[in-house]
């Protein structure tokens, strides 16, 4: 949370813009404000009555009420809606992400799997000789993850993505892509269209999500 609200990133043209919701008054007179979250942002392409309202508990009464759910306008000509804490509770805060300077494959790997390790998969390991191995790369897995990670200048192919994204369904996984170069156009088409998140990893160890599955991913945890 910035002084200004959140920081809203746009999944269409990834601009990002500070989002700060508006206070509405409840029948006690207390202001509430939606709890908003750093959570990945939805284009909006419809309206139902259904989701256009949030349920937001009162602080100061504990009275709860049906508000606007909160949108913002993207420069780009998107309207997004900005995601909410569920049952109006405040966004639990989480320590953020410590990077490790990254200087060789092996420390592309290793921030790979503390990243996995700080979304809440607490078990990652390298995938051991019996498992299959990846086309390239290296693969991690811990319950509920398969991680696929290109730690070379090489991009990471349509091929890394596909395999990584099979082995995930195989054992009904979350499947995520590290790439500390880039992906390929053809694979982060295909990864948007299977919901393989992706990110790239940057020299001061950060990973840097690339796709609206990763900043979903990266809000929510595992």
């Amino acid at each position: 949370m910035t002084a200004d609200g959140v920081l809203v990133r746009c999944p269409v043209c990834r601009h990002e813009q500070a989002y700060a919701p508006p206070a509405f008054p409840c029948v006690c007179g207390a202001p509430v404000v939606p709890p908003v979250t750093h959570g990945a942002a939805i284009p909006l392409t419809h309206r139902t009555r259904a989701d256009a309202w949030v349920t937001v508990r009162c602080g100061a009464c504990g009275r709860a009420a049906d508000w606007p759910r909160p949108e913002l306008g993207c420069a780009c000509g998107t309207v997004l809606r900005v995601p909410v804490a569920q049952d109006g509770a405040a966004p639990a805060p989480r320590a953020a992400f410590r990077p490790l300077p990254v200087r060789d494959a092996r420390d592309a790997v290793t921030t790979a799997a503390l990243f996995l390790r700080w979304l809440g998969y607490e078990d990652v390991r390298d995938a051991g000789p019996d498992e299959e191995r990846p086309p390239s790369g290296t693969r991690l897995t811990a319950l509920g993850v398969v991680a696929q990670v290109e730690p070379t200048v090489r991009h990471a192919s349509l091929r890394d993505v596909e395999c990584a994204w099979l082995t995930a369904m195989t054992r009904s996984a979350t499947c995520v892509c590290f790439a500390l170069c880039d992906f390929t156009p053809l694979a982060r088409a295909r990864a948007d269209e299977l919901k393989v998140a992706l990110f790239r990893i940057d020299l001061s160890g950060t990973p840097e999500p690339l796709n609206a599955a990763a900043d979903e991913l990266t809000a929510t945890g595992a």
